[in-house]
């Protein structure tokens, strides 16, 4: 099986160029892969947001504040 059109390899590779699969689709996997990460990005920044946010609200508030204002 060839996914880029040779059945013979007997040729000098100098002259074939590339050999690896998909050639030709590596803009589309940039593309890809840069959408993966900012959506990535963004799911990560949602979920720290509500993680702090709970984090924030928890034990009691005036008790945290007289503490503070102690020291």
């Amino acid at each position: 099986m060839s996914t880029i059109g040779y059945e013979n390899w007997a040729v000098d590779l100098a002259e074939v160029g590339p050999v690896y699969p998909f050639q030709g689709t590596e803009f589309f996997w940039v593309i890809l892969g840069v959408i993966f990460w900012l959506v990535w990005h963004r799911i990560q920044y949602v979920r720290e947001s509500a993680h702090l946010e709970e984090a924030r609200h928890i034990g009691d508030e005036d008790k945290v504040h007289d503490l503070l204002d102690k020291y």
